[in-house]
């Protein structure tokens, strides 16, 4: 599939560079290139790109305000692009796929372009269900409505991630999901920990979760998720707090906020 794509910084010599390191991707299509925030905002509810490389700090219009101004319309996924590292969880609050510094990274270039597949391959594939329903809908309403109600335990049960791939120490380690005991956030990245190995993954915990059933894997902490499946123990503890006993012999508290979640699964 070709992405495409629209470039927007208002240092033409950053813009030029980043276009330079895209052509070694053939699925990149960079369609228009902007200088300002205002231009931005038109250019893409006008094209209504895939993707869009966002600068942060640029005069009038900045990155974020750029991302306000598109409320209102369905919003293409943003990575935004900056010499400043203190704008990072700003921008992962404004549901960016990445962050990137100036001057780009090759490879890091490539974990994002990696990253905006994946999401634009689910989107395409949420898209192409709700536009098969709405044929179904006029052409056969019965077999629309029985897809309808096998929803749940039907195709959409097979939409969650068995292997992850995970860049770390310079290997690519295809992760088994049933393999995965825990995962603690640490600030942009996740730690995942299988029964003999740990894993960074830059990713956010809100994206991660996407990516897991619910049904096996659920938080149990602001920073943590768990297993269910590989819960052997639930031990009490003070203040309406537990400890999850893991088959691995590892511990992890269960906040009294995530406890009601926990007790749904864990008999």
């Amino acid at each position: 599939m070709t992405i495409r794509t629209i470039l927007v910084d208002d240092e033409p010599l950053a813009t030029q560079g980043l276009q330079l390191r895209l052509q070694a991707h053939d699925d990149i299509e960079v369609i228009e290139t902007c200088t300002n925030g205002r231009e931005a905002i038109r250019a893409i509810k006008t094209n209504k790109p895939d993707l869009v490389f966002l600068d942060i700090q640029m005069p009038g219009f900045d990155g974020f305000s750029v991302v306000q101004g598109l409320m209102e319309v369905e919003p293409p996924l943003f990575v935004f692009v900056t010499a400043y590292s203190d704008h990072a969880i700003r921008a992962f609050e404004a549901q960016a796929v990445d962050y990137l510094m100036k001057p780009v990274d090759e490879t890091r270039l490539s974990d994002t372009l990696d990253r905006v597949r994946q999401r634009l391959s689910e989107k395409r594939g949420v898209e192409e269900v709700e536009r098969l329903k709405g044929v179904l809908a006029e052409v056969a309403p019965e077999a629309a409505d029985a897809m309808a109600d096998g929803t749940e335990d039907g195709p959409s049960s097979n939409r969650f991630e068995k292997l992850i791939n995970i860049k770390d120490r310079g290997q690519i380690f295809r992760v088994d999901v049933d393999s995965i005991e825990r995962i603690d956030a640490a600030g942009d990245y996740m730690c995942i920990y299988t029964g003999d190995n740990t894993l960074i993954l830059r990713e956010t915990m809100k994206d991660l979760e996407k990516r897991l059933d619910p049904r096996r894997f659920q938080r149990i902490h602001r920073s943590t998720i768990v297993n269910l499946d590989l819960v052997k123990q639930v031990k009490p503890h003070t203040n309406g707090e537990c400890f999850l006993v893991l088959n691995s012999g590892a511990q992890v508290k269960v906040s009294r906020s995530y406890r009601d979640v926990v007790a749904r699964f864990v008999h």
